[in-house]
């Protein structure tokens, strides 16, 4: 009987089975995005509110702050000081394994900047590891409610955290590794940012950077001194040659990364660099989850890449302090920072006039701006830092209707200052936009804005818009400066739109004027014109 009934059992779990199986795939099946390109290319990569927005936040902090205290003021530091800080003897180019060489040809074994800075601040990297930033990340100045009332004051339309930068440190209550801002710090930096932002109408923004950790802390092993228990921070131990990351670095790459998908929902995703090296099917795994949640939560999501880490029909593509020197047909992206990516106790930051001009010609030209803010160590945001976030929104609530909802039009912009070329990092090329230059934004057909890009001293002529040269053929019927209930005195000729300059400017940067023009009209077929032929 004993036997009977087990083997009754049996059958009934096996019936029971193929009973479910057809529920599991057809729950499967359900699912809209599959790991293939094909799949893929299907996604509305750039939603509305992601080409409407413009402008949002992304904010560089944690235990690696910390390293940069007590800087000399011309002192200057890599930005990579987990890597960096174990170059006693220099540190090889992460891409070729070889030390530089020095100007007369040698090979350049010096210590690090990094190296001096931390053994003067901390100890031997032997002894005081990057682990030892960990243990004494003390984020006692983080104000969520303070730092979502400062990026509304902006004008961002979406913020968030680096949620894990190159150093495998979670910004979040993970449980996918104990190297967490709740475990060493005690808050839930993405629980309680992501709140107080989208309590404020903005969505949330999470930013990724952890594939790079494996040739990140490379160095940390040709070092010495890492705790074998601590191979879930360092990664396994490997040299500076090794490309190839083990099977357990992406096993743990993508705990974390789900995790963070599954509690947080994040609006977009923005992955750093290096992803490209990673193997294809971690990326098609990670776009097909991410973009099937989005659809389980009935939101468009969106994800942001550099290099070649994702075709671009699938996701939209990211500049590294740069952007196109013309406009692009797909949506696209520019990560900067006024300053360094992480604080500086001797930093500087660029002008607000200088950000603005920036954001006007990334939506000129089809893009959006993602400002980082480095915060202080203790999570406090620099008082530089306020201010320029202040001026941007004092800016943004003047011109706002000349970026947010708006699309190209017909050309970007004229003027004598462009880009000698697009691409990444070409704002380390300073460039100064004057009166002249001029950058254009639409609202539909009938209504587009020609933004100058500083103070004129004079009238102001668009040639663009001249009679002669065609590009645009609607009558023009009103001409505003936004901001001011001016009346202006304008005329179109030949030569150009030509603006007579205001007695006032309401703001002290870039000034947009509204083109209003009539709408585009072709004749009806009708009786009435044919009777008189």
């Amino acid at each position: 009987m004993k036997v009977m009934k087990t083997i009754s059992l049996s059958v009934m779990c096996a019936l029971g089975a193929c009973q479910m199986q057809p529920k599991q795939q057809e729950l499967k099946s359900t699912e809209k995005f599959t790991e293939d390109w094909e799949s893929l290319a299907k996604v509305n990569k750039s939603p509305d509110w992601f080409r409407d927005a413009k402008f949002g936040i992304y904010t560089h902090w944690g235990p690696i702050s910390g390293a940069f205290v007590n800087m000399k003021p011309k002192q200057k530091l890599a930005g990579w000081h987990g890597m960096m800080m174990y170059g006693k003897n220099g540190i090889p180019n992460w891409k070729t394994g070889k030390l530089p060489n020095r100007k007369d040809g040698t090979v350049n074994d010096s210590p690090t900047t990094n190296y001096l800075h931390h053994v003067e601040q901390f100890g031997d990297p032997a002894e005081f590891g990057y682990k030892y930033l960990i243990e004494n990340f003390k984020p006692t100045g983080f104000d969520p409610q303070k730092w979502a009332e400062l990026f509304e004051k902006s004008g961002a339309k979406y913020a968030g955290p680096v949620a894990m930068h190159h150093d495998n440190f979670a910004m979040w209550d993970s449980k996918a590794t104990r190297w967490n801002s709740v475990n060493y710090g005690g808050i839930d930096v993405s629980k309680e940012l992501k709140s107080e932002v989208e309590k404020r109408g903005m969505k949330f923004i999470a930013s990724f950077h952890h594939a790079f950790t494996w040739k990140y802390f490379a160095p940390a092993h040709e070092y010495g001194g890492v705790d074998p228990e601590d191979y879930d921070l360092y990664t396994d131990p490997h040299d500076f040659y090794n490309n190839e990351p083990t099977e357990r670095f992406y096993k743990e790459w993508w705990a974390k990364l789900k995790e963070y998908i599954d509690n947080y929902q994040p609006d977009i995703i923005w992955f750093d660099w290096w992803l490209e090296n990673m193997n294809e099917e971690s990326r098609k795994k990670f776009l097909a989850y991410y973009y099937n949640k989005g659809e389980e939560w009935n939101k468009e999501v969106a994800v942001l890449f550099k290099e070649e880490t994702f075709p671009e029909i699938s996701a939209i593509r990211d500049y590294e302090r740069g952007r196109p020197n013309q406009p692009k047909q797909d949506a696209w992206i520019t990560d900067t920072s006024p300053g360094t990516w992480f604080y500086r106790s001797n930093a500087k930051f660029v002008s607000s006039d200088e950000l603005v001009d920036i954001l006007i010609d990334i939506v000129a030209k089809n893009g959006n701006m993602l400002l980082n803010v480095p915060p202080n160590p203790d999570g406090t945001i620099p008082v530089e830092m306020e201010n320029l976030l202040v001026d941007m929104g004092e800016w943004l609530a003047v011109n706002g209707d000349a970026i947010y909802g708006t699309r190209p039009w017909t050309i970007f912009g004229e003027g004598p200052t462009r880009l000698p070329a697009g691409g990444h990092k070409i704002e380390r090329k300073k460039i100064r936009y004057k009166e002249n230059d001029i950058r254009f934004t639409k609202k539909s057909n009938s209504e587009f804005y020609a933004l100058v890009m500083d103070t004129p001293k004079g009238d102001i002529k668009i040639k663009s818009l001249s009679t002669a040269i065609g590009l645009l053929n609607n009558k023009i019927e009103k001409v505003t400066l936004l901001g001011s209930n001016e009346e202006l005195k304008w005329e179109r000729t030949d030569e150009g739109l030509v603006i007579k300059r205001p007695k006032s400017f309401p703001t002290k940067f870039a000034h947009a004027f509204r083109i209003l023009c009539e709408g585009y009209k072709e004749t009806e077929l009708g009786g009435e014109f044919e009777q008189t032929l």
